[in-house]
């Protein structure tokens, strides 16, 4: 039987997708919109097929669009990616009525994650830490809520993320004025403007557990990545293993991370995301996202599991290729997102023609990109050209190898985040491991970029 996917996304995850297919033996078939046709991942792809524009909503966010093109292509299953519809309920609902396999979970587990309210009360009912934090309807009540956990507080959309919806509050008397904007934020963002508050933590890493589930109640994790180099609450630098926690946070992390899959019944890829307070030595429960993650590559080095094939297997019917007990971490692996923004002006987009694309080429270093010499980087989407990945047998000569990759990787034309990442890996906090995710936002405003 021939297995057919329809990749419904675009950039390096559409090109990862791919690779992993082309070393399953499956045929591909790739939706881009008209500003994509000559991306890296079209000329990969077994078929290419137009969704329409260049705008999202006229192609990659375009439902109904995307499951007529998998089924007129005969495709047996829809590889959503990261972004886009990979977290959308109603979309995976679609693919199930027309017979397409989604390769991610089940329209219900997105929908209950997708909530981050019911997410935060299904990580207590099986035990898992959180921050002190809730809802309430009325000024009054939100109000008592924030004097109760204690300034500064946090506000956070229900539904979506990436920093959206997100003010931080230090005052009660700044505390209406933030509910209201961020509700308005969440409301034309993610059509929801549902807010919630939870307790600011000041010096804090951001921890995640990678997990994966197959369909014959099988669960795993692989270890933890910290994600705490972040600008605006857009992770920058990623990192496996967190070299700042103990052996017995480190099991709490892990163990919490699984209880939520059992709970769920997870299928499929997942990630399970967590505060670390360096203080407290605390974690709490952040949230869960229910897809591949742009930093999944740290994870695949230390483990050497390919995991977006183990996560088209597993939405197959396959079971699981290993256990628990096969997991065995090496090493440390980082990533650094090279992105088409100017660190100058505070990561602004800088789209235009990549003239020259000269990454480097070293033992013990991977690059995942769409670009190549000559592309056109298109002003419609994000801003990611590639992730250049470097492991080492332990942290500090992962931070050597990754200085010397960046220190060689060439690319001309546009503006680029190569002198920002260059600093950051440069830095003393980075390399001493202190940071957390405040510290980029900083650095960036002092104008320390060079």
């Amino acid at each position: 039987m021939t297995v057919r996917i329809f990749v419904a996304n675009r950039g390096e995850i559409a090109v990862r997708i791919i690779e992993a297919c082309e070393r399953l033996g499956f045929e591909t078939v790739l939706g881009v919109s008209t500003a994509d046709r000559k991306t890296l991942a079209a000329r990969r792809a077994g078929r290419v097929v137009t969704l329409g524009g260049p705008r999202p909503g006229d192609s990659y966010l375009a439902m109904e669009t995307v499951v007529q093109a998998a089924v007129s292509t005969d495709c047996t299953a829809v590889h959503p990616g990261y972004g886009f519809l990979s977290e959308r309920p109603a979309f995976a609902q679609l693919c199930a009525e027309n017979g397409l396999t989604f390769i991610g979970p089940a329209p219900a587990a997105l929908e209950a994650l997708g909530d981050k309210l019911r997410a935060r009360a299904l990580a207590i009912s099986v035990g898992v830490p959180v921050s002190a934090g809730g809802t309430a309807d009325g000024l009054p009540q939100v109000n008592a809520l924030a004097e109760q956990i204690g300034y500064p507080v946090l506000i956070k959309a229900a539904h979506g993320g990436g920093g959206r919806g997100m003010k931080r509050v230090d005052h009660e008397s700044d505390l209406a004025q933030a509910w209201d904007l961020a509700s308005s934020e969440a409301q034309s963002a993610f059509g929801d403007g549902t807010v919630f508050l939870e307790r600011f933590v000041s010096d804090a890493k951001h921890v995640e557990v990678q997990i994966l589930g197959d369909r014959h109640g099988n669960r795993v994790h692989l270890g933890e990545r910290e994600c705490s180099v972040q600008f605006s609450y857009q992770k920058v630098v990623e990192e496996a293993p967190c070299a700042a926690l103990s052996a017995a946070t480190r099991a709490i992390l892990h163990d919490s991370a699984l209880r939520i899959a059992e709970e769920l019944d997870y299928v499929g890829l997942g990630t399970v995301e967590f505060l670390y307070d360096v203080d407290r030595e605390e974690v709490s429960f952040l949230e869960v996202n229910p897809r591949v993650q742009v930093e999944h590559p740290v994870t695949e080095m230390v483990t050497g599991i390919d995991l977006v094939r183990e996560q088209i297997l597993v939405a197959l019917g396959a079971p699981l290729s290993f256990t628990q007990a096969d997991v065995r971490l090496s090493g440390h692996a980082i990533e650094c997102r090279v992105t088409a923004q100017d660190p100058d002006r505070a990561l602004a987009p800088s789209p235009g023609v990549v003239e020259t694309w000269r990454p480097p080429v070293r033992a013990g270093l991977r690059l995942d990109s769409h670009v190549y010499q000559g592309y056109v980087f298109p002003p419609f989407y994000d801003a990611l050209m590639g992730k250049l990945i470097a492991w080492g047998p332990d942290r500090a000569s992962a931070i050597q190898l990754m200085s010397e990759g960046l220190d060689e990787f060439g690319v001309g034309g546009l503006t680029t985040s190569l002198e920002l990442l260059k600093r950051i890996i440069a830095h003393a906090d980075y390399r001493g491991n202190s940071v957390t995710t405040n510290w980029l936002d900083g650095l960036i405003a002092q104008g320390a970029t060079h």
